[in-house]
């Protein structure tokens, strides 16, 4: 299978995987880059995955019935600008011979949904705007301890499942990761590298959960490390409070320029 990140918007990834015939799409929030790339590829449009209701994820949907020869799998707990497959936790989707399981991480919105692709040697973890590499989504409509639920059950994934998320953000949320952790050789090492990616206009992404763990901020909560930086941001905070800690870091990058 192929996974291509279809640039969108200002920094927005439609991800679009395919086999050579049929093709799945992720958050199509602008139908063109779609179209373009079946076109080209010579690709028959059988799936969609929506992960939640945005407009930058579903802008795109309307304009896509009239090739779409299949399903669109959204939240269940969601309202979508069009009909929808819902989908909750634990369900298991198929696409041709392919199987996804369906996540619910509320937090950036109150009904957002991962899919983990479950039969892959390296899954594929199609995980919205909950987790970016080195950062994670704005709480538009969750609590922080939710997020934080969210995050943890994702960080709970195979290591080596590669995180298609929906922005590149991977740079600026880097800056803030390495002012949290200013010795994270492995921030530096990857910032580096990113870095060079961008230079050439390529992706970031997708990145690794492995990889995340070391780096992201977000999902290092727990480590010394992440606890006295937020400890020394708020001196009254309990630093065995992990989703404390989250709430503190996520005002904190809210603020960060």
């Amino acid at each position: 299978m192929a996974l291509l990140a279809l640039p969108a918007f200002d920094d927005n990834y439609i991800w679009l995987l395919h086999d050579g015939d049929q093709a799945l799409v992720v958050d199509p929030g602008d139908a063109a880059p779609v179209r373009e790339a079946l076109h080209r590829l010579g690709l028959r449009l059988t799936g969609i995955l929506v992960t939640h209701h945005h407009g930058d994820h579903v802008g795109g949907l309307a304009a896509l019935a009239d090739l779409l020869q299949g399903p669109i799998w959204g939240p269940a707990r969601e309202t979508l600008p069009v009909p929808v497959t819902p989908c909750s936790e634990g369900q298991v989707l198929r696409w041709g011979r392919h199987t996804f399981q369906v996540i619910e991480v509320p937090g950036h919105t109150a009904g957002h949904i991962a899919f983990l692709q479950l039969d892959a040697a390296q899954p594929l973890l199609f995980c919205g705007d909950t987790l970016f590499s080195a950062g994670c989504g704005r709480l538009f409509e969750g609590t922080p301890a939710q997020m934080h639920a969210s995050l943890q059950r994702l960080a709970a994934l195979p290591g080596d499942a590669r995180v298609c998320c929906t922005h590149e953000y991977t740079l600026s949320n880097l800056r803030f990761a390495r002012t949290i952790e200013p010795q994270n050789e492995a921030a530096a090492q990857h910032e580096a590298w990113c870095q060079a990616r961008r230079a050439q206009q390529l992706p970031t992404l997708p990145s690794t959960l492995a990889l995340e763990l070391r780096i992201n901020p977000f999902l290092r909560c727990g480590q010394p490390t992440v606890r006295r930086a937020a400890l020394q941001r708020d001196p009254l905070l309990d630093p065995e409070d992990e989703a404390a800690v989250f709430a503190c870091l996520r005002q904190w990058k809210n603020e960060f320029r």
